[in-house]
């Protein structure tokens, strides 16, 4: 959060790697990650942006529900981020359901994502922010795909 810098973890060597700086003048109005052992349509670990009032130092684990669900069309492929929160954060884990967080938070987070890749000269699309119910089925989904992937060797 609060960075323009956008970083990736590299599965084969197990570290975190900074992937470019963002090219658009934008930086993150929420931490983002990643969920351990899941593989997304987009062939990365799912996304996850966790609402939290302090920027998470890159690679800590955080307990966080999933309470909505972004879905993007970044270029061709759909790119999901589960929408949660931060447990360890009191004020931020008052928000169980994806329309308890304030439209203009919602707004902002949208709005990032389809701005941060407009001077690379990619176009992405953002949907609407749907429910927990969304981000649990896409989360099962990855979680199913990852042990599939990973069981038949990758």
């Amino acid at each position: 959060m609060g960075s323009n810098a956008k970083y990736e973890f590299d599965d084969a060597s197990g570290v975190l790697r900074m992937d470019r700086v963002l090219s658009s003048a934008v930086y993150y109005p929420i931490d983002y990650g990643f969920i351990a052992q899941t593989l997304s349509q987009d062939g990365d670990a799912l996304d996850v942006v966790v609402l939290c009032q302090e920027p998470v130092v890159p690679l800590t684990v955080i307990r966080c529900p999933g309470i909505g669900l972004v879905t993007m069309l970044d270029g061709d492929t759909l790119d999901h981020k589960v929408v949660a929160v931060a447990t360890g954060d009191a004020k931020s884990r008052a928000a169980t359901k994806h329309y308890d967080i304030a439209t203009h938070r919602l707004d902002m987070i949208r709005r990032f994502f389809r701005d941060y890749k407009q001077l690379e000269g990619k176009a992405v699309r953002v949907d609407d922010i749907r429910s927990a119910e969304h981000a649990s089925s896409v989360i099962a989904d990855s979680l199913d795909s990852y042990k599939r992937t990973f069981s038949e060797g990758r």
